[in-house]
């Protein structure tokens, strides 16, 4: 999670082109000259029949905030509520799709904008507060990292100061880290031995 610009696509650079496929659901540039697998206009359609052949052990999905927005935009004449819960359910689902529907060695990285209420806390950028009555979106995950910069500088926050949704496992990280995904990666993939063949 960060704010536009605190490094978030940035610390993909690191991946090689034939480890990590990349939903982009704004269909922007990456920050970078080096070229990576790249699915443009990415929309929950697309994400879940990639998941669905699930070839690669890890995908990110640039920015996932936008299939909700660009969710309510297609339906902004309609009138009601149904619209937002649909748009909660439609997220909700992806999410569980990514939770039983890939190996127990893929990890789903999404990026995602943030919002600062009014007495500093951050959270998960949603579409309305109907959705995060519904959605507590970082409650669902279990490492939560904090995109920051300095405007020089740019990391991870991988614990909470009290006003931010930042989670890490125990030991996992140090409180901040380069914004390297990459090194996120493995250091997850050590953590929980995922990159560990079973004996027979």
């Amino acid at each position: 999670m960060g704010a536009s610009g605190a490094g978030k696509s940035t610390s993909l650079r690191n991946f090689s082109p034939d480890e990590i496929g990349i939903f982009n659901v704004a269909s922007k540039p990456l920050p970078f000259r080096k070229k990576l697998p790249v699915v443009n206009r990415a929309s929950y359609q697309l994400i879940m029949q990639g998941l669905k052949k699930n070839n690669l052990r890890c995908y990110v999905i640039d920015d996932s905030q936008y299939l909700m927005a660009f969710d309510m935009f297609s339906r902004a004449k309609e009138m009601g509520y149904q619209k937002f819960t649909d748009c909660a359910l439609n997220f909700y689902n992806l999410l569980t799709a990514i939770r039983d529907g890939t190996t127990d060695d893929t990890i789903v990285y999404l990026l995602h904008h943030v919002d600062r209420g009014d007495d500093g806390h951050i959270k998960a950028k949603t579409s309305g507060k109907m959705l995060d009555n519904q959605l507590t979106l970082e409650g669902l995950f279990s490492i939560v990292l904090l995109a920051e910069t300095d405007g020089k500088d740019h990391w991870f926050a991988t614990q909470s100061d009290g006003f931010t949704p930042a989670k890490s496992p125990m030991e996992m990280f140090p409180a901040k880290i380069d914004n390297d995904l990459k090194a996120v990666d493995t250091a997850i993939r050590e953590y929980w031995g995922l990159n560990v063949k079973e004996e027979k």
